[in-house]
């Protein structure tokens, strides 16, 4: 059997790609400026998802409302492994759960379809104690990818998925360190 929990995403030696849905309120200043800046909040936890399909299917390709707008963050790696460093299951005790600098849990990975998959994606909730430091020292890169994500679902939409499919961003397994895995349920 396939392993049901590792981290598929798009990354290279130094960074990795995470994406978020964002309004266009939120996504154009940010866009702008290369960073985040109001009105992103600093003040709640943000969710960060390697997984462009799933975010696909929770945004429901750009068209919820406030999820019009498609970001891929580019984030050290560094940043990374420490966020899930730093993160507890939110399937763990309540009280852990509650301290816990960063959340991790696992959602069913979805196909070009929609449809779920055998196997899991992980969702990263970044807390308000980190937020500044994901913004100001972990993001490398922000990029609207708004227009892609519309391109691939018209081309879904219209039965030419193969199309679909060869604009989809790589994502390949990431190479979580074994001490972090461990704690994250990644089988490595």
């Amino acid at each position: 059997m396939a392993p049901q929990h590792q981290v598929r995403a798009h990354y290279d030696a130094r960074t990795i790609v995470v994406y978020q849905a964002y309004s266009p309120a939120v996504a154009d200043p940010s866009l702008r400026a290369k960073r985040f800046v109001p009105p992103f909040s600093f003040n709640r936890m943000t969710w960060i998802k390697p997984s462009f399909l799933w975010l696909m299917h929770r945004s429901n390709w750009a068209q919820k409302s406030g999820q019009e707008r498609i970001l891929a963050v580019r984030i050290t790696r560094a940043g990374w492994e420490e966020a899930l460093s730093r993160a507890v299951l939110t399937t763990a005790d309540p009280a852990a759960i509650a301290r816990a600098a960063v959340h991790v849990q696992w959602d069913p990975e979805r196909s070009l379809r929609g449809a779920a998959l055998n196997h899991y994606s992980i969702q990263v909730g970044v807390g308000r104690g980190l937020i500044r430091t994901f913004a100001e020292d972990w993001v490398v890169d922000l990029t609207d990818v708004t227009p892609q994500a519309r391109k691939i679902a018209a081309l879904k939409q219209s039965g030419r998925t193969a199309q679909a499919q060869r604009l989809l961003p790589p994502e390949r397994i990431y190479p979580v360190p074994p001490a972090i895995a461990r704690n994250l349920l990644i089988e490595v």
